[in-house]
């Protein structure tokens, strides 16, 4: 309870941030990508690890009524050990409040990794409010419980040391997946994440994902709910568990991800880096079209 005033005294400057000017201009792209709902996790801002380019896209190319922070949006176990903050990161912040300032509804659900927000749940800065979880209902009626999820990681209950050696480890694994995604953009290649491949390909860490994924899914049922949507394990994937339906909106570390609801309740996973190669494909062709009428 001692550091609440601090806390609260920083979530006061955050609110006031708007007026600063970002280090990155909010692009005008023309139409925006518009959605009923977006959710966003594990953006880990305050790493080198936050993917804050293909974020700073996401944010500039898409606009929703809803959007939903679903947890570790700031990583503080990362500020408490040392301080990395760069102005990209602050663009990040400008352009979410600036969203609840244009009349988008934030609701931020604070994870493991950015639990000294949580004290707040039931506040308001900026617009955003703070909710330990929410229930969300979609256009076509169904009811989503909506929670980071770190509350069904057993590593996290039962052995919150390993979980910080598996933090370290795993920020070891990010700056060797920056160096290789340094390299690629130099070669003209694509986004790829090293670490996002890796963990795929290792049996404990699939068996991992698919327990977890269970156990999530039935607490949703437990709840009478139709659905869960939640984030915290990095791994953006749709399940149906015997007419349950488990999302998870995936990361802006590894993947790039994002969950979206259409105007019609249909929901989809956006992963960035193909969009964005899409998007530059459509526009080579363009280009190459208008050189060929010429």
């Amino acid at each position: 309870m001692n550091d609440l005033p601090r806390n609260f005294d920083v979530a006061h400057k955050v609110a006031n941030f708007p007026s600063i000017k970002p280090s990155v201009p909010e692009r005008v792209v023309g139409e925006r990508r518009k959605f009923r709902t977006i959710w966003i996790s594990d953006v880990h801002l305050g790493t080198k690890g936050c993917n804050h380019e293909l974020l700073i896209d996401f944010l500039d190319h898409t606009d929703s009524e809803t959007m939903y922070l679903v947890g570790d949006i700031i990583d503080g176990w990362r500020l408490k050990k040392k301080f990395y903050w760069p102005a990209e990161h602050n663009d990040i912040v400008w352009r979410i409040l600036r969203r609840a300032r244009r009349g988008t509804r934030i609701i931020y659900i604070p994870g493991n990794h950015d639990e000294m927000v949580r004290p707040f749940s039931g506040m308001n800065f900026g617009g955003v409010e703070i909710m330990r979880a929410a229930f969300h209902t979609t256009a076509d009626g169904r009811r989503l419980m909506v929670l980071h999820g770190d509350e069904f990681d057993t590593i996290m209950l039962a052995h919150r040391w390993l979980a910080f050696i598996g933090d370290a480890a795993y920020h070891l694994m990010m700056k060797l997946n920056n160096w290789v995604a340094a390299a690629r953009n130099r070669l003209g290649l694509p986004y790829w994440s090293i670490s996002k491949a890796a963990k795929h390909k290792v049996k404990n860490a699939v068996e991992f994902i698919s327990k977890y994924e269970e156990v999530v899914a039935r607490a949703a049922a437990e709840r009478g709910v139709d659905g869960v949507v939640c984030g915290h394990i990095h791994t953006a994937e749709f399940r149906d568990f015997d007419g349950v339906e488990y999302w998870n909106d995936g990361d802006w570390v590894e993947g790039c991800n994002a969950l979206v609801e259409h105007f019609d309740g249909s929901m989809e996973i956006l992963n960035w880096p193909e969009e964005v190669a899409r998007r530059e494909t459509r526009r080579t062709g363009a280009k190459t079209k208008v050189r060929e009428a010429a």
